[in-house]
């Protein structure tokens, strides 16, 4: 694969907008900065379940104009004491974009990284290297901060930067531990999926999930924003012209950038209790921010005195225009979702995506794919999966929410075999992320699990040397022809630098680029699928002239008229498994939002419980499984894996080992 080094030009539109204030919560990380700046006190996060256990929805809090200006102003003023001109933009928890701002000075184009584990790539591959024009580079940091966070958990892009590389935690001595446990989730969001919308479509233009131009970021400077507890978006600065990741979590960064972002939300903090470094991942603390309040000057909120003198306001085509704008309260129908009607879904608590209008974009239906499925699925047996998968849901404990003990949260999503969604539900709170991702997932076992998923795969030049990897690495002529039914679990471990997953010395997953190749912006298939669809977009945003990248991801050949099984990408990390009625492959679960494996134990055992309820159909015969396949290493056997649940996992019961022999 040859680099791609994107060029791309920025028009640019100053509006001067009157100053007025806003505020929400503080934290550790927030408070008002005075010459030698404190912590102010903070809140604590309010409750994501009522008494009864039911799921609360967010208050419908929102970011006003007025609030965007004072972000801005805070991350400007900031800027201009550390004499760092920056790009600085704002969205909202869907991922509206409210504003650009652009100072003089700013960087025009930002250089993706280029580094490997060995040091700066000899020959980039990928998109190591490419050029891509800072305000999307600062749109898709603030995205980041905004979909993986929710009431119960606040994540930035340094938390992302942690749980996206090969080594987790990434630092020089943790070589030999597994990759992040969202290794492979920055190609998510991506600007050709089918479910993420655009600027200016549906009856109000905003609703989300909106997508995000570079997919997730892991560059330190994207950080959320609060309002009285409650997500309402999140800031991304651009600043240093270098978009990439830490690869050392030991050491402490003096960040400029992060410090931008932090100044930008001081008086919307997350609350002290759920921010990144509250919440720990196999006994490992995530990270938040590297900066303190301590670190930064004092703050500049009035927007009147740095609009048109410090920079302008800016258009970015495709995003936004370029008067700042109000945001959109999550919940509510015009942010595109909201409560599912008793018609829509029968558990209460549901949330579903709409259009603005008051339908429901992905409603259940049955399957599309009768002309190549004997007895494809019902809407009788969709219905039973997902309310299935909602109920394991609603019992089990998060993994990555505060407080302790709280239900997970998470979005789910069904597709047939020809990738067509048949629904898609999500709990109140669940991070906006793992819509877009769950389909990914569903989508991915279905595909792969497929009898065509060779022949697909040796149409597109640039996956087809991938179907002869894994065909010798598992030394299978026939794989990838239905033989087998892989889990997301599965893929992904094929899809690291190092198999087993981050043994050093090992060689790499057939699925991956070599370790001296490998970093973020070069995993192997993942990105390759798609990685003609960014360079579009990226030369769409830049360029008039050019044409964006179409509403569906890939050049896999059309399952049917208008019907690509990757409409959104490929996802290489757990959280899926493929659906069968008897020996037949008839569909795709996929689960995103709370933890790797709540994510497998929710779509593996709300298929199982389907499987009872209605009879006919459930998870792969274990004789197919992929965990059957053993790799010969030469000096070790290593067993695939298919999905693996949490030892004891419900609020509502001590039962363990709740997937053992299913």
């Amino acid at each position: 694969m040859k680099n791609l080094r994107f060029t791309a030009a920025i028009s640019a539109a100053a509006l001067t907008l009157s100053s007025c204030g806003g505020g929400g919560g503080s934290n550790d990380f927030g408070g008002t900065p005075s010459p030698s700046p404190t912590p102010s006190p903070t809140p604590t996060a309010p409750p994501v379940y009522g008494n009864g256990g039911e799921y609360l929805p967010p208050a419908k809090e929102l970011l006003t104009v007025a609030d965007v200006q004072t972000v801005i102003a805070q991350a400007v003023g900031e800027a201009t004491a550390r004499n760092l001109p920056s790009v600085i933009a704002v969205t909202d928890r869907v991922g509206n974009v409210l504003a650009v701002f652009q100072m003089n000075g700013a960087p025009i184009m930002a250089s993706a990284s280029d580094e490997t584990i060995n040091g700066p790539a000899v020959n980039p591959e990928g998109l190591q290297g490419a050029k891509v024009p800072a305000t999307i580079a600062a749109i898709s940091k603030a995205v980041t901060g905004a979909y993986l966070s929710s009431a119960g958990n606040a994540f930035s892009t340094r938390t992302a930067s942690q749980i996206v590389q090969e080594h987790f935690p990434p630092s020089p001595t943790t070589v030999g531990l597994e990759s992040g446990p969202l290794f492979g989730v920055q190609f998510s969001q991506l600007p050709c999926s089918d479910l993420s919308a655009r600027f200016g479509t549906g009856p109000s233009g905003l609703i989300g999930p909106k997508r995000s131009p570079l997919g997730l970021s892991a560059d330190p400077g994207g950080l959320p924003l609060y309002k009285n507890g409650v997500v309402v978006g999140a800031i991304g600065v651009m600043g240093d012209g270098d978009y990439g990741f830490d690869r050392n979590i030991l050491d402490v960064d003096k960040d400029d950038e992060e410090a931008i972002a932090l100044a930008g939300i001081q008086g919307f903090a997350p609350p002290a209790s759920i921010t990144a470094n509250r919440i720990s991942v196999d006994g490992t603390s995530l990270r938040f921010s590297d900066m303190t309040v301590s670190d930064l000057s004092p703050l500049q909120s009035n927007f009147a005195a740095i609009n048109g003198s410090s920079g302008a306001l800016v258009a970015v085509r495709g995003y936004n225009a370029v008067p700042i704008i109000t945001g959109t309260a999550y919940g509510t129908e015009r942010s595109g979702i909201r409560a599912s009607t008793a018609a829509e879904f029968k558990n209460r608590d549901a949330f579903i995506l709409t259009d603005g209008s008051g339908t429901n974009r992905f409603p259940i239906r049955a399957a599309t794919d009768g002309a190549d499925v004997a007895n494809p699925l019902s809407e009788l047996e969709v219905r039973a999966i997902l309310e299935e998968a909602f109920i394991v849901m609603t019992r089990a404990r998060a993994q990555i929410r505060q407080p302790l003990d709280s239900r997970a949260q998470v979005s789910i999503s069904l597709v047939d075999t020809h990738g067509e969604i048949l629904g898609v539900v999500r709990s109140p709170d669940a991070p906006i992320f793992g819509t877009d991702v769950s389909l990914q997932k569903a989508r991915t076992a279905s595909f792969f699990s497929n009898s065509v998923a060779a022949t697909q795969m040796l149409a597109v030049g640039d996956a087809a040397p991938y179907v002869q990897d894994i065909r010798t690495f598992l030394n299978d002529p026939n794989a990838l022809t239905g033989t087998v039914a892989f889990a997301d679990r599965s893929g992904g471990n094929l899809a690291r630098p190092y198999f087993p997953d981050g043994e050093v010395g090992r060689p790499h997953g057939p699925l991956s680029k070599p370790i001296e190749k490998f970093n973020p912006f070069n995993v192997g298939l993942q990105l390759d699928l798609v990685i003609g669809n960014i360079g579009a977009h990226v030369d769409f945003v830049g360029d008039p002239t050019m044409e964006d990248t179409p509403q569906r991801c890939t050049t896999l050949p059309d399952a049917a008229p208008g019907q690509n099984r990757l409409e959104n990408g490929i996802q290489i990390f757990p959280g899926s498994v493929p659906i069968y009625r008897g020996n037949t492959l008839i569909g795709g679960l996929g689960v995103s939002g709370d933890g790797i494996d709540q994510d497998d134990m929710i779509s593996f055992l709300g298929l199982h419980n389907a499987g009872l309820r209605v009879g006919g159909i459930g998870n792969a015969p274990k004789a197919i499984r992929a965990d059957n396949i053993v790799v010969d290493l030469g000096n070790a056997n290593v067993r695939l894996r298919y999905v693996n649940c949490p030892f004891a996992p419900f609020l509502d019961t001590d039962d363990q080992n709740v997937c053992e022999g299913l």
